[in-house]
């Protein structure tokens, strides 16, 4: 186990917690939204930042067991300021639903952090017609930072604090189809593999944050965008199939990530002064790390930009 203690440049590694990344870190003043907060990496990511002074608002599809984990970040945490809000991110009602509710309340948004996501679930449709495991995990999020980048960047003008944009992908992206994004067979089901269209939608993660830097950088806006691998963590994203579940909640126990660990490198990320002004990285073990070829190509970037506001629009 001696590897995984190894610390990169950022002095920080494999076995690092998200405590550990951001001791001594102030989040006062700042706002930040984590999708998917109600349980795992996602939850364990909104107690670390409220407990470092952020003001979170947990996105969650589960209303009720959002409201636990506030209850109980709320008993750690007395003074930490913590919403729950709705958001079913395969839903672009919902979404619109959510960022119109959120902008109403004219709280300014610091660090938006695109965690939530499903994993290698058999071929499905989200609401509005689209592959289940690409709309929940790059459409949903992809129209929920459209929307609430007008907020984001006002903020970062009227505070002159660099607003941040995380994206949670995966390793998995290197599993992505072979053209990486099947622009024309979103939706085929006769050719779908779970692993494929989950790496598919990893990839757009990447693509995405990518994109977003390099319009950041043509307007001059102090905004970040960056993605991550959080690590191979024990959690619910295997509920779907049974003996790597069983697997990963026994033996796996040994090499995989627990939340605490899992949950690091997107608070590394969202708040370590290390990351200011870096943007378009790939991050992994709270350190910079390299992606495959296809998540460096910025012709494909700037088509699944274009593409995503076709299905939007």
């Amino acid at each position: 186990m001696w590897l995984f203690r190894s610390k990169g440049p950022s002095g920080f590694s494999w076995s690092s917690t998200a405590e550990e990344v951001t001791r001594g870190l102030d989040g006062s003043g700042l706002s930040a939204i984590v999708t998917g907060a109600s349980s795992g990496i996602g939850a364990e990511t909104a107690r670390v930042l409220a407990l470092r002074g952020v003001r979170v608002v947990m996105a969650v599809r589960n209303m009720s067991a959002g409201a636990t984990v506030k209850e109980e970040i709320s008993k750690e945490v007395p003074s930490s300021k913590v919403d729950v809000m709705e958001l079913d991110l395969s839903s672009m009602a919902s979404v619109r639903k959510f960022a119109s509710e959120f902008n109403a309340l004219n709280l300014p948004l610091n660090i938006l952090i695109n965690n939530a996501g499903v994993m290698a679930n058999p071929f499905g449709l989200s609401k509005d017609g689209i592959e289940l495991q690409f709309a929940t995990n790059h459409v949903g999020h992809f129209l929920l930072t459209y929307l609430l980048l007008d907020n984001m960047k006002n903020a970062s003008r009227t505070s002159r604090v660099e607003g941040r944009i995380i994206n949670l992908s995966s390793e998995g992206h290197r599993f992505a189809y072979g053209e990486g994004i099947r622009f024309d067979k979103i939706n085929d089901q006769s050719t779908y593999s779970i692993i494929g269209a989950y790496g598919q939608s990893k990839l757009a993660n990447i693509l995405h944050a990518n994109e977003l830097t390099k319009c950041f950088k043509e307007e001059g806006v102090n905004i970040t965008a960056n993605s991550l691998h959080p690590g191979s963590i024990v959690t619910n994203l295997l509920r779907y199939h049974s003996f790597l579940d069983a697997f990963a909640r026994t033996a796996g126990r040994l090499v995989l990530k627990n939340v605490q660990q899992g949950a690091a490198t997107t608070c590394y990320v969202a708040l370590h002064p290390q990351v200011k002004g870096v943007s378009g990285k790939y991050f992994s073990d709270s350190n910079l790390a390299e992606p495959n070829s296809k998540a460096k190509d910025m012709d494909l970037a700037k088509k699944l930009w274009d593409f995503s506001v076709g299905l939007i629009s």
